[in-house]
């Protein structure tokens, strides 16, 4: 990503904060795996889209005092002892270099700074990134400052930052859509890789390592989530991940995972026979879930909700549902259908947003209608990544096969 991305983004950003006021984000650091390994090191999200840097316990502080803007990143010091073991930290010039940023100081100044910040200059906010998903736990750097912040200043006024940067993350750059569309292309290869290996007997875990290695290969440097490889009854199980039992000839296996890059998130799902052929039965319910696919594809648009966008796929799996049986009342639809057909998608898999705000131009989100039938123990689901335009979308995984005829076409010649 070019310097002048986020660099836009901290000056637009800024304009929406109080004069007299401290903008400070955290990188984050890898929490503890076992013993002396740590789990891979992955920047808080919200302080990447605003620096571009990608290492650990970094700082981001913007002071706005009388209209003047300061920005000051920091770092760790170099230690020429511990950098044998694990290499270089990131130096100054190379700090500068990716986040336009050129007043880089040491981490060990950090609370300092802060206190001789608040004896020379009159700040009266402090706005951090307050994000907390769990009620308990997940005790994150800003919630910590901001005790520490109430307990030694309380004059000052604690301002959640992080909802403005969901806002600002909702509409993808150009740039972005370019990650975006490179995270599909490698999930493409990886995909058209797996079902090339398919055969019965092997372990799900097995063919899922085809994925691994190609997309890999091809320069990905991670996953946007754990793969789901959910063959026959595990494929109801919506968010299946043991990826551990055998695979068996008459068996469709679901397939949901995604590639990123440049920490860009692709999302999708794909659901073929291991034999290379659907059962009669497969077939009826793969082409009522692919309808409800495309013509949610079809439907999606500015100004939309997506809470709107799922009533729509509902009502199709409901009529399809009934033709194949499955039911007779409306309402039985949750048995079969019980989750929702879009999320937002971006630098986060299930992207930061509004759930009640209308799609825009820019916007990024899946659409993943499926039908989960444990007593045949079949589970469907297909899922495409989806741009919206000013008078519609673009299917940006259009290209990945996902007709019953191309399907087949496909493991017959593989």
């Amino acid at each position: 990503m070019n310097k002048d991305f986020f660099i836009n983004n901290r000056k637009k950003l800024v304009e929406d904060i109080r004069d007299n006021s401290l903008l400070v984000l955290f990188a984050g650091e890898a929490p503890r795996k076992s013993a002396d390994e740590n789990y891979k090191y992955i920047p808080n999200m919200n302080y990447y889209y605003m620096t571009g840097l990608n290492r650990e316990k970094f700082i981001l502080i913007i002071s706005k005092i009388k209209g003047k803007i300061e920005e000051k990143v920091y770092i760790e010091k170099p230690n020429p002892d511990i950098e044998k073991w694990i290499g270089k930290k990131m130096r100054k010039d190379k700090v500068s270099e990716v986040s336009g940023i050129n007043n880089i100081m040491f981490l060990e100044d950090f609370e300092s700074h802060m206190a001789s910040t608040f004896i020379r200059e009159e700040i009266d906010n402090i706005y951090l990134d307050l994000e907390k998903r769990k009620w308990e736990g997940d005790i994150s750097q800003s919630l910590i400052l901001a005790n520490k912040l109430r307990d030694n200043y309380p004059y000052i006024n604690i301002e959640n930052i992080y909802h403005k940067i969901s806002d600002m993350r909702m509409i993808k750059s150009d740039e972005e859509i370019k990650n975006i569309r490179k995270a599909i292309d490698l999930t493409k290869k990886g995909i058209e890789g797996l079902m090339k290996n398919a055969k019965p007997d092997l372990y799900e875990y097995q063919l899922e390592a085809y994925f691994d290695f190609i997309i890999k290969q091809n320069g990905a440097k991670d996953f946007a989530f754990k793969t789901i490889a959910a063959s026959g009854d595990n494929a109801t199980v919506l968010h299946y991940e043991e990826n551990d039992s055998t695979i068996k000839d008459k068996d469709l296996i679901l397939f949901d995972l995604g590639a990123k890059h440049n920490y860009y998130s692709s999302d999708i799902s794909r659901t073929f026979p291991i034999s290379g052929t659907f059962s009669s039965r497969q077939k009826e319910v793969y082409e009522a879930v692919l309808k409800a696919e495309v013509d949610t594809i079809n439907k999606v648009k500015p100004g939309m909700t997506l809470r709107e966008l799922n009533d729509f796929t509902k009502g199709i799996l409901i009529e399809e549902a009934k033709k194949l049986g499955l039911i007779d009342k409306d309402e039985e639809i949750i048995k079969y259908y019980y989750h929702s057909v879009s999320h937002y998608m971006g630098l986060d898999t299930h992207d930061v947003g509004s759930y009640h705000k209308k799609l825009e131009p820019g916007m990024v989100i899946t659409v993943e209608p499926g039908l989960y039938i444990e007593e045949e123990g079949i589970g469907i689901r297909i899922e495409d990544d989806v741009l919206i335009t000013e008078d519609g979308c673009e299917n940006l995984s259009k290209d990945i096969i996902k007709t019953v005829e191309d399907i087949e076409k496909f493991m017959k010649n593989r």
